[in-house]
């Protein structure tokens, strides 16, 4: 096979599914070393290419614009962008059925993605199999394997070399303002992150709070609650990019967050993470890995969303977890 000088990766979502998508990145640049990556994805993911030198360039497509019609002209635009960019090899994930013919009005010779109906087989180069019971970037990276045997475990990303500081915790207690719009509650409420706060105080660890824009109101009220109280520091606002946050969150002994992007960078900068997992399956979001825990209720009805339901439930009993059980793994 001739070794491909552009590749272009395709891969639609939030900041998290982009860091999940970087190990595929990896082994297709350690397989074709001298290629140029570029990634196409939502405006709003963009700046994962800050995260990692791999990604040479973006190509931002907003299908979650206003209404079908803005969603299809982008999908055109993308697909005549892609001609023009004369790219050798495309690699694509979603199981949408009509993701192999948007692949194959691009021109692209050789198009990969996952099995999703006949068009996938006629269409595409190589259909892999998608198997959604597995660790998402396990998931993703299948869809590099027709063309290389390299293999890239966890997401990587290059925060520089920061020394830890001893006993540092740093807590990211927010989630996307769209899930929220949506009704997917994977978060405490403000009170309990507060609690949380307090007990990891109490163990003698230094404290620091950190959110992003959708969190101001959280966090304003978690240090509403704490108030002025020694080895505790609300860093919010201190943060301009997402390689503050990536640097900060290497700095620190530990994060505790909730199923976020802070997540996939804890992972991503090898910090040990507690991440807080409610109605979604950590399984798939989380390496199995003794540095990285998910914390949960092991109630019957978990994990329900997506799977089962698109929203999640009144009751929460996903979200009841003893608090002094999460302190005592910091």
């Amino acid at each position: 096979m001739k070794k491909p000088k552009k590749i272009l990766m395709v891969n639609f979502g939030g900041i998290g599914d982009e860091i999940l998508f970087l190990p595929a990145i990896s082994s297709l640049k350690k397989e074709f070393p001298d290629a140029e990556i570029t990634l196409a994805l939502e405006p709003r993911s963009k700046s994962v290419k800050d995260l990692s030198n791999l990604i040479n360039d973006v190509m931002c497509v907003d299908i979650k614009g206003k209404g079908a019609k803005h969603k299809y002209w982008e999908l055109l635009k993308f697909a005549m962008k892609a001609r023009e960019g004369k790219f050798d090899m495309v690699f694509s994930s979603g199981a949408n059925q009509l993701i192999p013919l948007l692949l194959f009005s691009t021109g692209i010779k050789q198009r990969y993605g996952y099995k999703s109906g006949i068009l996938s087989s006629l269409l595409l180069t190589r259909a892999v199999e998608l198997n959604k019971n597995q660790y998402a970037s396990f998931m993703y990276h299948e869809l590099v394997t027709p063309v290389t045997d390299k293999k890239t475990l966890y997401p990587e990303i290059d925060a520089g070399d920061i020394e830890k500081e001893p006993g540092s915790v740093l807590i990211h207690p927010g989630v996307s303002k769209m899930s929220v719009v949506k009704n997917m509650v994977k978060t405490w409420s403000p009170e309990i992150w507060a609690e949380l706060v307090k007990k990891v105080l109490a163990k003698g660890k230094k404290v620091y709070l950190i959110g992003g824009p959708d969190d101001k109101e959280c966090i304003e009220k978690i240090v509403e609650i704490i108030g002025d109280t020694p080895n505790f520091e609300n860093l919010y606002g201190t943060t301009k990019n997402i390689m503050d946050l990536a640097r900060l969150t290497k700095r620190s002994e530990t994060l505790i967050c909730s199923d976020s992007a802070p997540m996939h960078i804890g992972v991503g900068v090898g910090t040990r993470t507690l991440a807080l997992f409610g109605p979604t399956d950590e399984k798939k979001l989380i390496p199995d890995n003794e540095k990285f825990v998910a914390i949960k209720n092991n109630c019957d009805c978990r994990p329900c969303l997506w799977d089962k339901r698109q929203t999640t439930c009144d009751e929460l009993k996903c979200l009841k977890i003893d608090l002094d059980e999460v302190a005592n793994l910091v």
